[in-house]
């Protein structure tokens, strides 16, 4: 298992990949934003990065992630925004690859942690999860704009 940076030639298999992502969560996605947030991550100047997951060249799973501000510890965090494997290689180790690459990306850059949310219904993911990282008493809110 290769983690990496998205290469151009990526495009198609990265776009199948977060259409799936979005179709799990029910979020209606258009191939614009898909080519938005496609423009972001091969963007030096924006904040959202990204890492996929190959094996035997074949891209399997996707990881999108940004640093935030942490005022009250007066330290920068990472957000893992978006990770999402190919159901048929779930168990693959993608998806536990892909969060060590964004944590190696997050000490290479000085972030103090890495902070994600996931459904509550997301059972598979979370045993995953509740592996690798310590599940907080956190309660999140949106206020919509």
């Amino acid at each position: 298992m290769q983690i990496r940076k998205p290469e151009p030639a990526d495009f198609a298999a990265w776009s199948v990949l977060y259409a799936g992502y979005a179709g799990f969560y029910g979020v209606e996605q258009t191939e614009e934003m898909r080519a938005r947030v496609w423009g972001w991550i091969h963007d030096p100047g924006h904040e959202v990065g990204a890492l996929v997951a190959e094996r035997a060249g074949q891209v399997l799973g996707l990881a999108h992630f940004r640093a935030f501000a942490r005022p009250l510890a007066a330290s920068t965090g990472g957000f893992l925004d978006d990770l999402f494997v190919d159901p048929g290689a779930r168990g693959s180790g993608a998806a536990a690859a892909l969060i060590a690459g964004v944590e190696a990306e997050g000490r290479r850059r000085g972030w103090t942690v890495i902070r994600w949310i996931t459904a509550e219904t997301n059972y598979r993911a979370r045993g995953l999860y509740d592996q690798v990282a310590t599940r907080t008493p956190w309660v999140t809110y949106d206020l919509k704009l």
